[in-house]
């Protein structure tokens, strides 16, 4: 398993939460907050939720609007996501922070380049001749897409996992290298999400990432689980079925 989670740390400081937003980053963990909050309004499976997610769409747009100050905004965005029932079940206090160390960690990546190929590098550190299949979850599903991008010996199975690759405002148009496409070394890509997981912003990435499928290769872009009360939870993503079966299949027939 790659470890790249040391780069969000601050030297230094107990615990793991983030170092201060800065102003490029605030403002994006802004844009990703609301457009989580948008998806959970339109998609979610309840309607409890649903309406949860529009009230507190208004409160931080309105909240947003008198803000003042480098990361005030980002963290109004924050309270506001973390009072989503799939976050708020843990705990609000966890919740609170959770959120905004995910919010750190997506912003942290796509705007500091030291952090973006640390992150590539200790994946692709990982992948030699013997390597079958590469999982990515989350972030680690930007961190790995990337990395694929300019792998140079083929790769038979690629899973995603609850992936914001299909974030259009916040995290497509800043993939690299642009435009988006599927990875020319990978023999077969599988993405799963769960229809409550708002990180997975877009369940199907097919329409987004088909440019460039080598002749003979796979794209299963579609896959959408039930993982339950927590959604985006990386354990209950690997335990289901439509990832067991393309990983056993491969694990099993490729020499």
């Amino acid at each position: 398993m790659a470890f790249y989670g040391d780069l969000f740390l601050v030297p230094g400081r107990q615990g793991d939460e983030p170092a201060p937003l800065t102003d490029t980053a605030a403002v994006l963990a802004e844009q990703l907050a609301e457009e989580w909050l948008e998806r959970a309004a339109a998609r979610a499976s309840s309607a409890q939720v649903q309406a949860s997610a529009r009230r507190e769409l208004a409160t931080m747009r309105g909240e947003a609007g008198v803000a003042q100050g480098r990361g005030v905004v980002a963290r109004v965005a924050a309270k506001s996501l973390a009072k989503i029932r799939w976050f708020a079940s843990v705990g609000f206090s966890f919740a609170e922070s959770w959120v905004n160390r995910s919010l750190a960690q997506v912003t942290a990546y796509l705007t500091d380049d030291t952090i973006r190929s640390a992150a590539q590098s200790s994946v692709h550190a990982l992948i030699g001749p013997e390597t079958k299949v590469v999982i990515g979850h989350s972030l680690g599903s930007v961190v790995a897409y990337e990395t694929l991008r300019s792998l140079d010996r083929p790769l038979p199975l690629f899973i995603t996992l609850g992936s914001p690759l299909g974030l259009e405002t916040i995290v497509y148009p800043r993939l690299r290298p642009q435009p988006p496409r599927f990875p020319a070394a990978v023999e077969r890509w599988v993405n799963v999400a769960d229809r409550d997981d708002i990180v997975a912003a877009e369940p199907n990435l097919t329409n987004l990432f088909k440019e460039g499928i080598p002749a003979g290769a796979v794209f299963e872009g579609g896959y959408t689980v039930d993982n339950g009360a927590e959604p985006h939870r990386a354990t209950f993503y690997l335990e289901k079925a439509d990832v067991g079966r393309p990983l056993g299949h491969v694990l099993s027939t490729v020499a």
